[in-house]
């Protein structure tokens, strides 16, 4: 199925009516949902390492 949306969006369409404002909802679609995910595996490791960082500057 990704396979598929790449491909439409590589090589697009004959009839491009409204098909740009598309595909360009689904990229930011795609890119949030990147976000989101990289903020849920990533967002205790990054939350341990500033306060880290913050208890080492606090304490100069």
């Amino acid at each position: 199925m990704i396979e598929k949306f790449i491909t439409l969006m590589l090589v697009g369409r004959k009839d491009e009516d409204g098909a740009t404002a598309t595909e360009y909802g689904l990229l930011v679609g795609l890119i949030a949902l990147i976000i989101v995910v990289g903020v849920g595996l990533f967002g205790d490791a990054l939350n341990a390492f500033f306060s880290d960082l913050a208890t080492q500057v606090g304490g100069w």
